[in-house]
């Protein structure tokens, strides 16, 4: 594994850098050879080296992450957290016609480098088995909690409750998700995939954390969360097809929200 992250430091030309020896583990993560090249294509949407640290990960903790479905993020946090850490990916079981489990299986037995990650239950409203209470460092999602919205309050309020649970005191429940300007209406369901960053911090803190820092690292100006299709109309998914295609493609990815909390 030191040969591996070796490589990839030497290819994003890190050796020698001055930087803190963390900083430079995730650096070499970010530019492992054994990332999908349409997934690096979207480190300049998704900033993973500026969220990842806006939300203080180090090497040797244990983290999960929150339905990881393709494994996005698990191909930067799995070799980073290999030697020294735990990545649990809490996800759906793996049954038939759960394709959010089955996308993540696969992936972690894609290539060897994958080897040492944990596998959750993470399937809301019904089941929950993520890891042991009191027993992990950080807990992440990623344009997740926009989904959880459409269970209802009494579930959200289940799945922060179980994500509150698991984490050490202390802890740290990173969260990104696409932000609804506060002059929009948020409905109940939150149908159009953005959230009122407001109403995601008084939500999660009345879970039993505190909002412990907010980032504009994710922001994206040119987004107003007015489109049809909602959020699905920008890239990657460009639910609209050729309707505004070049417009979306324009704007980019979403306007999203960046929140660290801490459980209390």
């Amino acid at each position: 594994m030191k040969q591996f992250i070796l490589a990839a430091m030497l290819a994003a030309g890190l050796c020698g850098a001055v930087q803190a020896a963390d900083d430079v583990a995730l650096k070499a993560a970010i530019a492992a050879p054994t990332r999908t090249p349409a997934n690096v294509a979207r480190d300049g949407a998704r900033h993973p080296y500026e969220t990842l640290a806006f939300f203080g990960i180090k090497p040797n903790m244990t983290v999960v992450e929150l339905t990881p479905s393709g494994g996005w993020y698990t191909e930067i946090l799995a070799p980073y957290l290999r030697d020294n850490g735990v990545l649990i990916g809490a996800s759906e079981e793996v049954v038939e016609g759960k394709r959010a489990g089955t996308a993540f299986r696969n992936k972690v037995n894609s290539n060897p480098i994958y080897s040492k990650v944990r596998l959750g239950i993470f399937e809301p409203p019904t089941k929950y088995a993520i890891a042991p209470a009191n027993s992990v460092d950080m807990v992440l999602t990623f344009r997740n909690m926009h989904n959880w919205v459409e269970l209802g309050p009494d579930k959200l309020a289940d799945v922060l409750k179980n994500v509150h649970t698991v984490l050490k005191p202390g802890g740290v429940f990173g969260v990104v998700d696409h932000r609804l300007p506060a002059s929009m209406t948020q409905d109940a369901t939150a149908s159009t995939g953005y959230l009122h960053e407001a109403w995601v911090i008084k939500t999660v803190e009345a879970a039993g954390f505190k909002l412990a820092a907010k980032s504009e690292i994710n922001a994206n100006p040119k987004d107003k969360a007015d489109h049809p299709k909602g959020v699905w109309a920008l890239p990657p998914v460009l639910a609209n097809k050729d309707d505004k295609r070049s417009d979306y493609l324009a704007i980019g990815e979403s306007d999203r929200m960046t929140l660290k909390f801490v459980k209390k």
